[in-house]
């Protein structure tokens, strides 16, 4: 019996619906026993948001400092030969349960020395988070064989609308000529491809052996058109969430005086800086083709876009 541990933190219910198309060929298979584990802050997060609340859990997110969690239903000791975890991005971070379960003694005890496959479900800028869950799952001795990334279904432009109106209100329909927002649902149950080559690894025996699991099956594109503004975007939330962090703690009143100054900084920065630089870019690309090739093969790693196994595990 192979034994496989689903570790997320889903508000809207997304991402685990990412999962569950995922581990659907894992359940039906008998010789596979698939474990969930929802986490649970002590304080948990509201869906949808408050504006205040929303903007308030940037400088935490950004910093990595996790939030106070409840205890695990699943015992710290089990061994698992493969754990799932499934994050969204927070400003461009994993969201803070993930970093609360990544940085826990239960969630060292249960990753160090077994095989991860992360998945994230996000608008579309998950680079940066993924370079931070890589780096903490290599800080607790887990060993990271994949990953697959699904994104809006939407262009750029318009989910920079679709998606707060989603989080905020709770409406995800098309408006305005905007599309819906969030993930496709072809793509959701597309990701079932993921479950059934995870399950084939799983029957040929040592899945370390057999890594990635999910090349060949389109798990990660990256768009490098969005490479250069995700790192401006981090600085700045780097640079306003140490300041915010030394104005209060979360929730402090003293915060939002302080956070509405940013988010005009932020609505400025993309009309002046941002969208002009989107513009430069397009007409330097031919000269910097190279390097960004480079870095989005880099990014990514370990799985992917290639499409050579696609028909092997399109359909059961």
């Amino acid at each position: 019996m192979k034994r496989v541990l689903v570790v997320h933190y889903s508000q809207s219910g997304q991402l685990s619906a990412v999962l569950h198309s995922i581990t659907a060929p894992l359940e039906r298979d008998p010789d596979i026993e698939v474990v969930y584990e929802n986490l649970k802050p002590v304080q948990d997060f509201p869906f949808p948001w408050s504006f205040f609340r929303f903007l308030d859990a940037f400088p935490e997110s950004v910093y990595l400092d996790p939030p106070e969690m409840q205890p695990l239903s699943v015992d710290p000791s089990s061994r698992f030969d493969l754990i799932i975890l499934g994050y969204t991005v927070w400003y461009l971070s994993p969201s803070q349960p993930i970093t609360g379960f990544l940085k826990s003694d239960a969630g060292r005890r249960l990753l160090k020395g077994t095989p991860v496959v992360t998945v994230t479900a996000c608008r579309n800028m998950w680079l940066k988070a993924q370079e931070k869950v890589k780096a903490m799952l290599a800080d607790v001795g887990a060993l990271h064989i994949d990953h697959a990334a699904l994104i809006d279904q939407g262009p750029a432009a318009a989910t920079f609308f679709s998606t707060p109106r989603w989080l905020l209100t709770g409406r995800k329909d098309a408006f305005w000529g905007f599309p819906p927002a969030g993930i496709a649902e072809s793509e959701i149950a597309g990701a079932s491809r993921f479950g059934r080559a995870i399950a084939a690894a799983l029957r040929n025996g040592d899945v370390l052996a057999q890594a990635p699991l999910l090349r060949g099956l389109e798990a990660v594109k990256v768009d490098d058109r969005l490479i250069a503004s995700e790192h401006i975007a981090h600085r700045s939330f780097l640079i306003w969430g140490k300041l915010l962090r030394k104005v209060g703690k979360p929730g402090a009143p003293q915060r939002l005086p302080v956070l509405l100054l940013y988010v005009t900084f932020l609505i400025t920065m993309i009309a002046v800086v941002v969208l002009p630089s989107m513009v430069v870019r397009v007409l330097l690309r031919p000269l910097s083709k190279k390097r960004t090739g480079a870095q989005k093969a880099a990014y990514e790693l370990p799985s992917g876009s290639e499409s050579f196994r696609m028909q092997d595990f399109a359909n059961d």
